[in-house]
């Protein structure tokens, strides 16, 4: 009898015992779920480019680090979405951001006009269920961080399914005032909150996720989803914060100092002339807001074994996109928003001491984060019968080695932008001008396009990428994008 067959027989076993969930002792496993915000494939300090991430390290020396896991999209609302669905964006219906463009070019929304904007009335469909939906009702369930899925009440954590909220509600703040481009984006369950104005966001995730952990570690199963905004660019309308990431000095003073702070430009986006952050300080202060999310993630670590619950929880971590700003993607092509490699593929590292997964392991099987509800399902007796076509796989065996990664096809579109990847090939399409095909398993960064020599491998892919939109064109539809 394997693990996972052991496993919900004793859930089974567990629930003839009349006991009380308050003082129950729970041996798991517990979902410890970490996303960062536009952080670069390459960087972990375990990889050598300087950044400085010992948590993190940690996390990999004790676990399994995954170096071709994909998200669903090369940006952050559809790759949230797809993560939390297990369905591709096409599928869910968030195939594309829930923002205004506007403030892109100065423009700050009054109070009234934003009200009826885009960025606040549009929400994933109501018809979608997300992970803590398919889990078993005994898990208490917490996000603390960034949202992305709805501004409205309908839309909001605590009416999908999550017992408690804490974060912003849209793709990003200023770090310190909480304000998406001068409108206050924070909430408390259901409600806009201006409690913590001032206060590090990132420090304020802390602070909720460790009070949750003292509260159920040990006691209650638990799924903490923990979605920062480090170290995704700060969300103000002023250039001089906007081309950074805003991190605390303590956290900048690791690193060494720059020489010149700022440049001045004569034309910044909204064609006028601005003060703007230097790339080296840029570099500087991404690296600087890695290191203080990685603080954070070492305290719910220490929690954990303080508890005596680490070796039954699952501790997930990745990127939801590829790197942008002062990002390192290296090896790979391309950025946040594109197509190429370095939009789509992600650090991820996965630790769960008690279950099939191996320590200190580097595995290059092809997964994503579409993954992540079949197997948590898997693991924690949750279900997946909830008449919702899934798009992601069990991904326990291919993480112990004992079998090849079930996923050996993924497809991603995002306007004008395809890409398909069918075994190690894949083909891509960014606008009419780049495109190709590339074998990754010996082109990992995409530089020699083999079009033009294997134009049979390419027209497999096409007619794998045109059938996989017809599958999806068929399905179910959903808004808000989709026209039913």
């Amino acid at each position: 009898m394997n693990f996972f067959r052991i496993l919900r027989l004793a859930f089974c076993l567990a629930a003839l015992i009349p006991i009380s969930s308050e003082t129950a002792d729970w041996e798991g496993p517990n979902i410890l779920l970490i996303v960062s915000d536009d952080q670069g494939y390459n960087d972990l300090g375990i990889l050598g480019n300087g950044i400085l991430t010992p948590h993190l390290d940690r996390l990999a020396a004790e676990g399994t680090r995954l170096t071709s896991f994909y998200v669903a999209w090369p940006a952050c609302t559809p790759s949230r979405a797809a993560l939390l669905t297990g369905r591709y964006p096409q599928r869910n219906g968030i195939y594309d951001m829930i923002r205004n463009e506007a403030p892109d070019y100065g423009y700050r929304y009054p109070p009234a006009e934003y009200d009826v904007s885009f960025e606040r009335i549009g929400g994933m469909d109501l018809k979608e269920k997300i992970l803590p939906q398919f889990l078993p009702e005994e898990f208490m369930s917490a996000i603390y961080g960034k949202w992305d899925l709805g501004t409205l009440k309908r839309f909001l954590p605590t009416n999908r399914g999550f017992d408690d909220f804490y974060g912003f509600v849209n793709t990003g703040i200023d770090y310190y005032t909480h304000e998406r481009y001068g409108v206050p984006s924070m909430f408390r369950n259901l409600e806009p909150t201006e409690a913590d104005k001032g206060t590090y966001c990132t420090t304020l995730f802390e602070r909720e996720a460790i009070r949750f952990l003292d509260e159920h570690a040990g006691k209650k199963p638990f799924f903490l989803y923990v979605p920062f905004n480090a170290p995704h660019n700060s969300s103000a309308l002023e250039p001089e914060i906007r081309t950074s990431v805003q991190a605390p000095e303590e956290f900048k003073k690791l690193y060494p100092p720059v020489e010149k702070e700022f440049r001045e430009v004569e034309k910044y986006r909204y064609g006028e002339p601005a003060k703007v952050v230097t790339p080296e300080a840029r570099q500087r202060d991404y690296r600087a807001s890695v290191t203080c999310m990685d603080a954070s993630i070492g305290k719910m670590l220490d929690l954990l074994d303080e508890r005596g619950v680490a070796d039954d929880t699952i501790v997930i971590f990745f990127s939801d996109n590829g790197g942008s700003g002062g990002a390192d993607n290296t090896p790979l092509r391309g950025r946040k928003a594109q197509m190429w490699e370095g939009g789509i593929r992600v650090p991820c590292l996965i630790r769960w001491p008690g279950g099939e997964v191996p320590a200190g392991i580097v595995n290059d099987a092809f997964l994503s984060s579409l993954e992540l509800v079949p197997s948590l399902c898997a693991a924690t007796g949750g279900t997946t019968a909830i008449h919702l076509p899934l798009d992601g796989y069990n991904w326990w065996p291919a993480l112990s080695g004992k079998t090849e990664s079930p996923r050996k096809t993924m497809f991603w579109r995002r306007r004008d932008q395809y890409a398909a990847r069918v075994g190690d090939w894949k083909w891509v399409v960014m606008g009419s001008k780049q495109r190709g095909l590339f074998d990754l398993s010996v082109d990992p960064g995409e530089k020699n396009d083999l079009s033009e020599t294997r134009p049979e491998k390419l027209k497999e892919l096409q007619e794998a990428f045109a059938n996989w939109e017809k599958e999806m064109e068929e399905a179910e539809p959903r808004g808000p994008f989709r026209d039913f």
